[in-house]
């Protein structure tokens, strides 16, 4: 393959997208591709996969199944780090009363 024309069709694709991370679906490549799998890309990347046969463009359908998705797995991340950063004080039955302010004269 000529180099000039390779990246010529390059930048014509790159010119082409008009968003600056374009989603992009996989194609089965003979080097061990998996069809169907989406990511989204810088549109010189995309570009360049597209050139390369390894991936096509996704419908408007796959984009927004793509995005909420993401925004789901964002969701139980944000939410699992917000579990571990939880924290737990043991009291002591004493501890307790004194913090509410009622101390009885038994046990201390």
């Amino acid at each position: 393959m000529d180099l000039q024309i390779y990246y010529r069709k390059i930048r014509e694709i790159e010119k082409s997208l008009s968003d600056l991370s374009v989603v992009m679906v996989s194609l089965d490549t003979p080097d061990g591709g998996r069809e169907g799998v989406r990511t989204e890309v810088p549109r010189r990347t995309a570009a360049k996969m597209i050139v390369e046969g390894s991936a096509r463009l996704a419908t408007s359908e796959e984009v927004s199944e793509f995005q909420e998705r993401k925004a789901e797995a964002k969701s139980r991340a944000d939410q699992l780090a917000a579990a571990s950063r939880m924290q737990f004080t043991v009291v002591s039955q004493n501890d307790l009363r004194r913090l509410k302010g009622g101390t009885r004269s038994g046990g201390e």
